[in-house]
Formats: structure tokens, C-alpha cells, sequence
């Protein structure tokens, strides 16, 4: 059965997913995965649809378009992608990350959490707090695989110290996913 991954990227209104999820079900199609999120004002969205046999990727794209086309939609991407979901990441740890605004924040922690062969299976990043001084703060969902939780520790101890930022890491139980 045909797999697609289906992005869209726009200025946020209310009935985008309902559009883009009705024409995928307008073609029998049926979200596996999805993540949607507003950034300031900006709508974007991540779906893994599967459709039956015979549903073609130009097919997808040309309903997906009048979607993209009605909505006023800076762009729709459509990709076909193979079955990974044996081989898929689970989460075993949530990251939170607070701190003064500054750059690089994000690269530290991904680049720490890379070199120690930790996925980063979710990332959400927030601005709060007063304009004069905003508190950056960052959820982070991973899989440490065979990285020891004493070694991940350690390696976000020296990003906070370096870049300035609190950083803890909890376990997550199975029962919360």
C-alpha cells in the first residue's frame, strides 16, 4: 500500500486540517502519524498517510493543490516514503531545557545529544515571559538507545554550564506514551 509523507505550511486559519485530511479521506487515505503545530502564526504540519493500492502520488498532489490553492497555503510537499515503522524510534526520555534567549542553544543540546548516538524522536521550542527578557524553554523527547543515562547526564550538564541554561532529563514511564 502506498505511503506518503505530506507537509503543509501556511499562515494559520481555522479549517486546514480538516481540508487536508478530508481530501486524504476523499481518497480513502488514512493518517498514520501526524504533527501539527502553530509558530507564531505560521501553521505546519507533518502527516504519514497510507492509501490503498492504486492511489498515485500525482493523484494526492493535484487534490492536495486546491487545498493548498483554496487555503492560500504557502506550499503542500508530497513524498512517498517506505514502511519504517518496525525500525521507529521510541522515546525513553524527556529532555527540558530553560534559559535566557540566546543562539545556539538548540545546536548544543542536539549536537551533545548526537555525538552520544541519542535520536531526538520530538522537539518543541518557546519564547515566554516579558519582551524585555524571554525565557527560551525546549522539550525534547529521545531515545537514548545505547547511550548510558549517567553519559547523557553528564554531556547536558556541560552544555547548561556552557551555555547557560537549566537542563534535567527524567525517564519516561511506558504508560504516558
Amino acid at each position: 500500500m502506498p505511503e506518503f509523507a505530506v507537509t503543509a505550511i501556511g499562515r494559520d486559519r481555522p479549517g486546514i486540517v480538516a481540508a487536508i485530511s478530508g481530501a486524504i479521506l476523499e481518497l480513502q487515505g488514512n493518517i498514520e502519524d501526524s504533527q501539527m503545530s502553530i509558530l507564531r502564526g505560521h501553521f505546519a504540519v507533518m502527516l504519514l498517510v497510507r492509501f490503498p493500492e492504486g492511489v498515485a502520488g500525482d493523484v494526492l498532489g493535484s487534490r492536495l493543490d486546491r487545498v493548498r490553492e483554496e487555503l492560500e497555503l504557502e506550499t503542500v510537499a508530497i513524498n512517498p516514503v517506505d514502511d519504517l515503522a518496525a525500525g521507529a524510534a521510541r522515546p525513553s526520555h524527556a529532555i527540558t531545557v530553560y534559559g535566557a534567549d540566546h543562539p545556539g542553544i538548540v545546536h548544543g543540546v542536539s549536537a551533545a545529544l548526537a555525538e552520544h548516538g541519542v535520536n531526538i524522536t520530538g522537539l518543541e521550542t518557546r519564547l515566554t515571559g516579558p519582551d524585555d527578557s524571554p525565557l527560551y524553554v525546549m522539550i525534547i523527547e529521545a531515545a537514548l538507545g545505547e547511550a548510558s543515562e549517567a553519559t547523557v547526564r553528564e554531556a547536558l550538564r556541560a552544555v547548561a554550564d556552557e551555555s547557560k541554561v537549566e537542563v534535567s532529563m527524567r525517564r519516561i514511564e511506558a504508560d504516558v506514551l
